[in-house]
């Protein structure tokens, strides 16, 4: 322990820096600038590689305007976008970090065309980028691609059989290019969270127990010295004292995704910042809404709210009369004889909601009736419509992005298009702040108890890694 910093600098990618990892948080909310400040403080920026923002050789944002008809048009405008915007991000924050730190880029295995961004990016800035985290799926094939490309792979697990998994199917063929193993917690972690079927989100575990058991298995398989990277509910490094040094565990470096938003060179807007200083406790929920099918973490604003309303406002159905289940009672709707049969209690309860101006049932692909407001129905529709493939597999738009481009599933009126709130609420633009899918982790109730934010400060990247460093 050094006597400015309450830990050691750690060998990560092929260099000496203080093992504070920056999150890579989704589309738009950790760019070059954010990457190339956090590498230049010592530690590991990292750029987020989910449809990075394009920025031209003057400076200038380059939105995507879409041209194409179809999905698979569209999908293939935004693969080539996202490549171009990743690869100028890393051209950014190789310039900013000034021969400091370390740059890695993250990308979702679950985003559209993820192996094809990932290689066009790591082909277009060779050498600027030292190593890719991954997570959101099971990226079997990460340590080959990075491999070949001669980069750093870090995956993100949320358990320890998760990490045996892919060791045993691929990574133990590439283990030279393991950099560490992120485990992010599926409780406390922002954005998309790896809950297994057999976990309940309701039940949060400590993560001390999980992260020994994967350095058990690490040290089975001769990965002793591999780090593992502690990511979700981090903080203050004080409150990790007994992790930090310890031999059981073995070397440990922390990941920090929620409090780089509140940083001057964040690209967040800031009405979103202004949002984080005002978030309360329990305020942050874990919902299954995502149309990735993933747990995901995000405040509690309108936006989730009605999305919270509208799968409340559910009725099992039957398209002919049925007995055996007590749907004999038909609500008619849309054209003219059309309807299904509901039980007596449900007819009664769908008959209310229609009365209150929910009038237009959409039916879900688990044999259910979700009644929302016409002008809602529209506008889901209309996004289904929009659809430019931004996932591998989406249940909101039923979209793939191989074979037949269809997942064979109907779309999931219940979720919403992620690619879309995510760029409105990034740019500051569309429906107001509280409107839009805020992620986050569940210790942003901190910004307004932690006193380095009193009166609103919001400090530089330098300033925060400092402060970690102190322990705080």
């Amino acid at each position: 322990m050094t006597a400015a910093s309450i830990v050691d600098p750690m060998f990560i990618s092929g260099a000496s820096v203080w093992p504070l990892v920056e999150g890579g948080k989704g589309v738009a909310a950790s760019n070059g600038t954010s990457a190339g400040a956090w590498a230049a403080a010592g530690g590991v920026g990292t750029i987020s590689g989910v449809n990075a923002d394009l920025i031209d050789d003057n400076g200038e944002y380059v939105p995507l305007i879409y041209k194409g008809r179809d999905r698979k048009a569209r999908h293939e405008e935004l693969v080539e976008y996202s490549t171009k915007g990743a690869i100028s991000q890393a051209r950014i924050a190789h310039e900013l970090r000034q021969g400091e730190g370390r740059i890695h880029l993250n990308v979702l295995w679950e985003m559209g065309g993820c192996e094809r961004v990932l290689t066009g990016v790591l082909e277009g800035a060779k050498g600027l980028i030292h190593g890719v985290t991954c997570g959101a799926g099971m990226p079997y094939r990460l340590a080959e691609i990075c491999a070949r490309h001669e980069v750093h792979y870090y995956p993100i697990i949320s358990s320890a059989r998760a990490f045996r998994a892919l060791w045993k199917r691929t990574y133990h063929k590439f283990g030279d290019w393991l950099g560490a193993v992120v485990y992010e917690d599926p409780w406390r972690a922002g954005g998309h969270n790896g809950l297994s079927n057999a976990e309940s989100p309701d039940q949060p575990e400590n993560p001390f127990p999980r992260v020994l058991e994967l350095r058990k298995m690490m040290r089975e398989m001769g990965l002793d010295q591999i780090p593992i990277v502690m990511a979700g509910g981090v903080w203050h490094l004080k409150e990790w004292m007994n992790w930090i040094g310890n031999k059981e565990l073995g070397p440990i470096a922390f990941q920090f995704g929620t409090r780089p938003l509140l940083t001057q060179e964040s690209p967040i807007p800031q009405a979103w910042k202004e949002r984080l200083l005002g978030v309360a406790p329990g305020e942050v929920a874990l919902h299954q809404f995502s149309p990735t099918g993933f747990y995901s973490s995000a405040v509690r604003n309108s936006f989730l709210n009605e999305l919270y309303e509208r799968s409340e406002r559910q009725v099992a159905y039957s398209d002919d009369p049925s007995d055996a289940d007590g749907r004999t009672v038909f609500l008619p709707y849309g054209r003219s004889n059309h309807g299904v049969y509901l039980t007596p209690a449900d007819h009664a309860r769908a008959t209310a909601w229609m009365v209150e101006g929910f009038t237009q049932p959409m039916r879900t692909p688990d044999g259910t009736l979700i009644f929302v407001a016409p002008d809602r129905a529209r506008q889901i529709r209309r996004d289904q419509a929009d659809c430019m493939g931004c996932l591998s597999h989406c249940r909101f738009s039923a979209w793939k992005d191989r074979d037949n481009y269809a997942t064979g599933h109907q779309p999931d009126p219940r979720s919403f298009c992620i690619q879309k709130t995510l760029q409105d609420i990034a740019h500051g633009r569309g429906d107001p702040i509280d409107n839009q899918l805020m992620f986050s982790g569940h210790n942003a109730y901190r910004f307004g108890q932690d006193p380095f934010y009193k009166g609103g400060f919001i400090p530089t990247v330098k300033q925060l890694v400092q402060r970690i460093l102190t322990g705080e």
